[in-house]
C-alpha cells in the first residue's frame, strides 16, 4: 500500500462520527491555537451528508466553544462530493479516489487551499493554507473515526467512545 489510501466513495467513507484535533498557526505573528472536538457526518434528506463540527477552540490563552456546519452533496464525478457551506454557497469539490485531493476556495482577497489525505479506513487529514492581505494561516486537522456501538438507545447504530457525550458546543466561529 502506498502513502495514501484510495477511497472509491467519499460520502460512504466520511459517514459517521470522527474525533477532531486541529492545530492553527498564524505564520505572520507566530501565534498558535488548537481545536478539539468531534465531527458528525449524518445523512441529509435527498442525499449527501450534513457535516457538523463542534468542540473547543483555544487561541491566545482563551478557550471558547466553536462549531460549524457544511453540506457534503453527491459530486459530479462518481464517488466524489460537492462541499457547500450551511447556507448552500459552494466551498469546494472533493475526490478521494486516489487518497489525496487538493481544493481551492477563493474568498474575497483570500485564497484557501486545502489538501486532503486519507491514511486508512479510520484516519484522514486536511491541511488548509489560507493566504491574503490580512491572513497567513496553516490549519492542520487530523480526523480519527470514533467507534460505533451497535444497538443504540433508538435501535440504530450510534456513535460511542469517550468523545460521544461531551462535545455539544455553543455557536462560535464562522467557516468563511
Amino acid at each position: 500500500m502506498g502513502e495514501y489510501w484510495p477511497v472509491p466513495d467519499a460520502l460512504a467513507y466520511l459517514a459517521g462520527r470522527w474525533r477532531v484535533e486541529r492545530a492553527v498557526r498564524d505564520l505572520a505573528t507566530g501565534d498558535e491555537g488548537a481545536f478539539t472536538g468531534v465531527t458528525d457526518f449524518g445523512a441529509l434528506e435527498g442525499g449527501g451528508l450534513l457535516h457538523h463540527e463542534s468542540g473547543t477552540f483555544e487561541w491566545r490563552g482563551t478557550a471558547r466553544p466553536a462549531e460549524r456546519t457544511l453540506r457534503f452533496l453527491p459530486g459530479a464525478a462518481p464517488g466524489g462530493a460537492d462541499v457547500r457551506f450551511a447556507d448552500g454557497r459552494p466551498f469546494h469539490d472533493l475526490d478521494l479516489s486516489s487518497g489525496r485531493y487538493v481544493a481551492d476556495h477563493p474568498c474575497s482577497a483570500d485564497l484557501y487551499r486545502g489538501e486532503f489525505t486519507v491514511r486508512d479506513a479510520d484516519h484522514w487529514r486536511t491541511v488548509w493554507r489560507v493566504g491574503g492581505p490580512a491572513k497567513d494561516l496553516v490549519l492542520t486537522t487530523d480526523y480519527t473515526r470514533c467507534p460505533t456501538a451497535p444497538d443504540g438507545p433508538d435501535g440504530s447504530d450510534s456513535p460511542g467512545g469517550p468523545d460521544s457525550a461531551a462535545t455539544r458546543a455553543a455557536p462560535g466561529t464562522g467557516a468563511d
